[in-house]
């Protein structure tokens, strides 16, 4: 396992934001390649930026920010990052099959359907498909991802009562057919995170926070299901990790990329041998997310937090960054289907 720290950073202003590179030794993968990863501030801090997701149509990144109440567009090739503000918590924006401009987004404790052109506001609410957890107010979706049929696999979390106490054990893991069935796949979640699939593996991987650990299930790419042999397949306690699991992606090659929160890194994880592989240092403590993006699906984009909760996160904690020159490729994101 390789660790890889920041030596050196530069500041560049432009007309609308300041932009950080930072830069890492050359070292040597499990193979013996020698790579030398960067890292990019691509987009301004936001307080709880989320749920990215790379259209690859578009070539643009979707995220939101969560206690921000917004919805966000990013274009590389422009550097042109928009918003828009919903009336409510967002925690996840993922594109309708289909349908350009159309989104579904989690608002508290809904999926609704928004139709956005991108721009700086004018976002609507068109519907609400579904909303759960009736029993717990204050509960709120968290992550989501389409699944590779374009099903919906959204999960909840309980409120914050404190800064950084939850209400533990009230979150479920749902999935959203295209027909807007709801099926409940999981119940007493702390903090729903993670989602990937390894379809050539039958591999479902999810990450309730609190468990610190990652879940592996057998995954049956007709029906849905996840119902198979669930498993725990890496633990933060045996590799010394501070933090906790939160957003995860997969590349071709079957390792999990995961955004390591109040940990200040990205982990590179073998789920077949529970190895840890690499850590990534990244210049936020609360790193949030992760997907692959660019032309090439090569570039890692990574989102932050800047989250005061008894200690104040300067920038460029809350950033949304780029890691490039991993010598890794990932799988494209998929868009929701939805009738």
């Amino acid at each position: 396992m390789m660790e890889i720290s920041t030596i050196t950073r530069r500041r560049v202003n432009t007309s609308t934001r300041s932009v950080f590179f930072f830069s890492f030794p050359s070292f040597e993968n499990v193979t013996g390649k020698k790579m030398g990863p960067t890292l990019r501030q691509v987009v301004e801090p936001v307080t709880l930026g989320e749920g990215p997701h790379w259209d690859a149509e578009e070539q643009a990144l979707y995220f939101i920010s969560t206690n921000d109440y917004t919805i966000n567009k990013y274009v590389p090739a422009s550097g042109k990052h928009t918003t828009s503000k919903l009336d409510g918590r967002t925690t996840f924006i993922i594109p309708i099959e289909g349908k350009r401009c159309h989104f579904v987004v989690g608002l508290e404790r809904k999926v609704v359907e928004v139709r956005w052109a991108g721009e700086d506001g004018g976002a609507s609410l068109l519907r609400t498909i579904v909303e759960v957890d009736q029993e717990y107010p204050d509960n709120r979706f968290n992550d989501a991802k389409a699944d590779p049929r374009g099903r919906l696999f959204a999960g909840t979390m309980g409120a914050e009562y404190e800064p950084g106490k939850f209400h533990l054990k009230r979150g479920s893991l749902y999935r959203i057919d295209p027909d807007g069935k709801v099926h409940k796949l999981e119940d007493n979640i702390d903090i729903s995170n993670g989602m990937c699939w390894d379809v050539g593996r039958a591999a479902f991987y999810f990450a309730d926070s609190f468990e610190y650990a990652i879940r592996r299930y057998d995954y049956n790419v007709h029906t849905g299901d996840i119902s198979a042999n669930p498993k725990i397949i890496f633990k933060y306690k045996d590799h010394r990790l501070e933090g906790i699991p939160d957003g995860m992606t997969i590349d071709t090659d079957g390792n999990l990329w995961v955004a390591n929160f109040d940990g200040h890194r990205v982990l590179k994880i073998d789920p077949r041998t529970g190895s840890l592989l690499e850590k990534i240092r990244i210049p936020a403590l609360q790193v949030t997310s992760v997907t692959f993006g660019g032309p090439a699906l090569e570039d890692l984009y990574v989102t932050s937090a800047c989250v005061n909760r008894g200690v104040e996160q300067t920038p460029p904690a809350g950033s949304t960054f780029v890691l490039t020159n991993l010598g890794v490729k990932g799988y494209p994101n998929l868009s929701v289907k939805m009738n």
